[in-house]
Order: structure tokens, then C-alpha cells, then sequence
């Protein structure tokens, strides 16, 4: 049978027909997956695919703000408002690092440590600082620790120890300390050099014989040189303490250290309590007393003698210097013994007239406190006579040294200026 052919309309309405389904079906799928994509967030950073393009540097808005009143600012549109004082940020000041300086222990040969390597113990180890400085250290080899504080070395070690072991903890602890020598000048009774078993201060203050009681014990000085040459310097005040019934400080000294005690001066010593000092266990232990008894027998020494220096303990009274001479009761006019001693405030010597008798009764005015190179003077007519000697003295004294060297003078003419008389 021919087939017989369709009408040109059916075919253009199966076309319209497929068109519309095709457009109700599809369009709404394609609005809906454009919204999903307008508001969908941002990839994050790790999310951010490889090939990706850098965000751009756009300024914030803050930046843009500032940018613009910048801007007013240099065409004068905008004045800038004056700054209060008060509104100045204070920059906080850190310590001097003097004190640091003071305060950290660096090695140097004789020290012993102790390096313990957490997690590989076969690696911790024990020694000693060689005298060029050096340390052997296992697997690294040398390593020089020489002028290195703890901390520093322990950093030293630990980066040997990175090239070995994978994050190495490293920590050392020192386990013996050098000894050390140092330089005590100033007002002590020994001045000198001194090798320190234990490097303190006050042991240092110790070896010397202790302070005289012409120290000024407020500013003790500690000089140091670092290993590249500079000079830091410490002042330590051991007065105050004292007075305030606290701790004594006390500083770790170091090979060549200098320690420096002034001395009291007449602007100085004003509200300086001597005593406060002299009873303390910085001041040296014993005192040396100067004994002229011209009532004992003539030509005779030391104990009850004319001439001699009595030692006696820092912080003795008049009564023990006058038990120690022993002075005959049936010769001594013990009611009039003069005490002589060099002023550092008047720069000069002054002398004081005390009642034995009295002294010895418990009369405590009678008895004052001894210092270092005094001067106890015993003899019935020679009180006055060695008090009109030091008035009509032409050259005044400069210091406790010409002090004592004018008693010391006396031993040739003593017996002709000042001995008893026929009348």
C-alpha cells in the first residue's frame, strides 16, 4: 500500500510540542544551579585548586580610611590635633645590662658540667672544661664552651647534636665550679690577691681580714672585664641590709674580679653607724690596740709593759683592753687613762679621758667601744702632758697613717718627753 504523506502542520506541532518540554524541563534546572552557584562560599585556602590565580592585594578599608586622610591632610583640609603630653607613650625601660652580666655564670676551664641529652641517654655525658676552653662532646667532637654562659652552651650542644639526632633536648647543669682569684683593695686588713674555693663576695670580704671600721660598706665596688674587653662595674650596699635586718646580698664573683671598699669620708660619714658594722661578721675579727704605760716599770714590753699592741675581738670595750694590759694598780692612775683615736670626720686626733675605776664599776659612759688602732695612754702625770703635745703638734694629721706613725715615734723619746719626773 503507498504510504501516504502527512500534513506539513502535523510535523510543525510535534516541533513546537518537543520544544516546550525541552524548555519546561531544563530551563528550571539551569536557574537553580546558577543560584546554588552565585551563593555557594568561597573555597578555603587548602581547598583552593593548584592552577589557581593569588587573591589580589586590595588595601582594607582601615588602609583606604588612612590613605585618605593623608591625603586632606597635605592639601590642608584636615589640621592634625596636637599630640597631649601626658598621651606620649613612656618607653619601658629594661634593666641595665650590667646586672645580667653579673648575674650569668660563663664557663671557663676548671668548671664541670653535667649534659644530659633527654630520650638518648647513651648520649649524656659528664666533664670538664680543658684549660683552652674546650669540652669533648660525644659524636660532635670539641666543641669550645669558653666564656659561654650555661644557656649559651646548652645551645652549642643542642645544634652539635641536630646534625645526629633528630630534635635533640639538651640540659646542663654545672657540677663543680672553677676556683677563682681575685683583687680585695680599699679598707680591708689585708688587701691583696686571693684564690676563692667559693666565689662570694663576702668570702671574699672574709679571706681579706674583713672591712676596718673606715669602710664604707654602701658602696662596695665590684669591677669586671668581659671576655671582649669592657669593663662593667657593680655596686653592692651591705649597710642598709643591716640596718634593716634583712638579707645580706651577696654576688658570684669571677676570675679577675676586683673588689674595691671605700672609705669614709667627712661627707660621707655623717649618718654612718660605725658600731652597726664593727659587730658584724664583715668587719675584721680582731682589732690591734696601742697600749703606752708609763706606770708600769721602765724598759719593760708588751703585757703590763710601756710600749706595745694588744689584740683584742672586733667589738670590744674599754674594760677588756684594760683586763689585757693589766696595768699596776699601785703605780697606774686609773682614774685618769686617756683613749686616743685618729677622727676620720675632723681629720684629726682626738682624745678622751675615762675613769678606770668607774669603768670597771659598770659605769658603761666610762666604757666606750673600742675600734681598730686605738690608743690607750696610762700614767699618773702623762695625760696632760701627751694631750699638750698633740695641741702644740705643728703638722696636722692627713690620715690615720700619720696618726699611728706619730705614737710609733715616741718609743726613742718617750722616757725623756713624757717619763715621770724628779719632783
Amino acid at each position: 500500500m503507498p504510504q501516504v504523506p502527512r500534513p506539513r502542520f502535523y510535523r510543525f506541532s510535534l516541533l513546537t510540542l518537543t520544544g516546550g518540554y525541552f524548555i519546561s524541563s531544563v530551563f528550571p534546572l539551569a536557574i537553580v544551579v546558577g543560584a546554588v552557584a552565585a551563593y555557594s562560599p568561597a573555597p578555603v585556602l587548602g581547598q583552593t585548586p593548584p592552577n589557581a590565580a593569588p587573591p589580589s592585594d586590595r588595601p582594607t578599608s582601615r588602609e583606604l580610611l588612612e590613605q585618605a586622610r593623608q591625603r586632606l591632610i597635605n592639601r590642608g583640609e584636615l589640621s592634625v590635633p596636637p599630640q597631649e603630653p601626658n598621651s606620649i607613650p613612656i618607653p619601658v625601660q629594661s634593666p641595665p645590662p650590667d646586672n645580667a652580666a653579673f648575674d650569668s655564670y660563663r664557663l671557663g676551664p676548671g668548671d664541670g658540667i653535667f649534659v644530659n641529652v633527654f630520650r638518648f641517654p647513651d648520649l649524656s655525658f659528664q666533664g670538664t672544661v680543658d684549660l683552652q676552653g674546650n669540652i669533648v662532646v660525644p659524636l660532635a667532637g670539641v666543641l669550645s664552651l669558653d666564656g659561654l654562659t650555661v644557656s649559651q652552651a646548652q645551645e652549642r650542644i643542642q645544634t652539635a647534636f641536630d646534625r645526629y639526632v633528630v630534635n635533640p633536648q639538651v640540659e646542663i647543669t654545672l657540677v663543680a665550679q672553677r676556683p677563682v682569684e681575685v683583687t680585695v683593695i680599699g679598707e680591708v686588713s689585708r688587701p691583696g690577691f686571693y684564690p676563692l674555693l667559693a666565689p662570694q663576695l663576702t668570702t671574699a670580704l672574709f679571706s681579706a681580714g674583713g672591712t676596718t671600721r673606715l669602710a664604707d660598706m654602701r658602696n662596695v665596688l665590684i669591677r669586671r672585664t668581659l671576655t671582649d674587653g669592657a669593663v662593667i662595674e657593680r655596686n653592692i650596699d651591705f649597710y642598709t641590709p643591716l640596718q634593716n635586718l634583712s638579707a645580706v646580698p651577696d654576688v658570684r664573683l669571677e676570675d679577675g674580679d676586683t673588689i674595691i671598699v671605700p672609705a669614709l669620708t667627712s661627707e660621707t660619714s655623717g649618718d654612718y653607724d660605725r658600731n652597726l658594722i664593727a659587730n658584724s661578721t664583715l668587719a675584721q675579727p680582731v682589732i690591734n690596740v696601742r697600749v703606752l704605760n708609763y706606770a708600769a716599770n721602765a724598759g719593760t714590753r708588751g703585757r703590763g709593759g710601756q710600749l706595745g699592741i694588744i689584740q683584742l675581738p672586733n667589738g670590744s670595750r674599754f674594760v677588756d683592753a684594760l683586763v689585757s694590759i693589766a696595768p699596776d694598780v699601785s703605780n697606774a692612775n686609773l682614774s685618769s687613762i686617756a683613749l686616743i683615736r685618729f677622727d676620720v670626720d675632723q681629720g684629726k686626733a682626738v682624745s678622751q679621758q675615762i675613769d678606770g675605776r668607774d669603768a670597771i664599776r659598770g659605769d658603761s659612759s666610762q666604757n666606750p667601744l673600742l675600734e681598730h688602732n686605738d690608743v690607750v695612754v696610762i700614767g699618773r702625770s702623762f695625760v696632760s702632758r701627751i694631750t699638750y703635745a698633740l695641741s702644740t703638734f705643728t703638722q696636722p694629721f692627713r690620715d690615720v697613717l700619720g696618726f699611728l706613725l706619730f705614737f710609733d715615734t715616741l718609743r726613742d723619746s718617750a722616757d725623756n718627753l713624757f717619763g715621770p719626773t724628779d719632783d
